[in-house]
This record gives structure tokens, sequence and C-alpha cells, in this order.
């Protein structure tokens, strides 16, 4: 009954993922269920401009996003903090290379730098549509249960 309350009023068919890594170390852990929002049904704040209004979420300035790598529906979703917005042809990040299409900028916040310039999404912007949604809350260790088993 919760899971069907929360696809309606999250507007999502998976509203809850398990952690896997300690990309996001402190502010979300591994085993930690992450509830997700559809990115359709909110507006994405940047760290860039939760820096400006001073909006935070998860101990940080800006929104955390679950998306697909490359738009993948085969791996596991990265769920990073949105950074900032460039569009096509802008530098990625400041002498780096050009976008080849414009998408947000993204990093795991406890990750030495931006996931365009790692192997994580290798000068690959995060398009709108490989977003799945934006993390509103956590619940710590529950995920750990799910993890086991896969």
């Amino acid at each position: 009954m919760l899971m069907l309350i929360s696809q309606i009023g999250l507007g999502i068919s998976r509203p809850a993922v398990a952690v896997e890594s300690g990309s996001m170390l402190p502010n979300i852990g591994i085993g930690d269920v992450v509830i997700i929002q559809s990115a359709q049904r909110t507006q994405i704040i940047t760290h860039t401009d939760g820096t400006l209004s001073g909006y935070t979420s998860f101990n940080e300035y800006g929104d955390v996003i679950l998306y697909r790598k490359y738009g993948s529906t085969v791996d596991t979703p990265i769920i990073h903090r949105a950074m900032y917005w460039v569009a096509e042809a802008e530098p990625m990040w400041s002498g780096g290379p050009a976008a080849p299409h414009s998408g947000y900028i993204t990093k795991g916040d406890n990750n030495w730098g931006i996931d365009q310039n790692a192997n994580t999404s290798k000068h690959q912007p995060v398009k709108e549509e490989w977003i799945i949604g934006v993390a509103r809350w956590r619940i710590p260790w529950v995920g750990y249960l799910s993890l086991a088993v896969h």
C-alpha cells in the first residue's frame, strides 16, 4: 500500500532505490534507501543555483538526481548532485572540452571531480531524458538487505 501511494504521489514507477556506493558520503551512504520524485513533477535546482538562492538538499546546495549513465537502461543508475547546466558547445568545465549536447554536469559529494571529467560520464553532460528523478528523502541502512540479495 505504501509503495502504491508513493508511486501515485511521487509519479515514478520505482520511487525508492538502495544506494550501492559511497560516492555521496557523508550525505547519503551505502545501504541508504533514497525516495525519488519523478523529474517530470519537479524542477531540478543545480548546486550553482542553490548557492545563489540558499536552497539545500542532503546538507549541500542543489538537488541530487538519479540518472541513467549515457541513457542506458542496462547499467545501474547513478545518484549524484546536479552541479550546473551547460548548453551544447559550451565548455563542460573551465578549460574543458565543448559539450556534445546540453545537459547537467554532475558530481558525487564524496568524489574529487565532476563525473564528466571522470569515467562516470566521460565527456557527456546528463541529458534531461536520462534523468529518472530527484532524491527527496533517505532512510538510513534499510537498503542493506536489498543489496545483500543482489
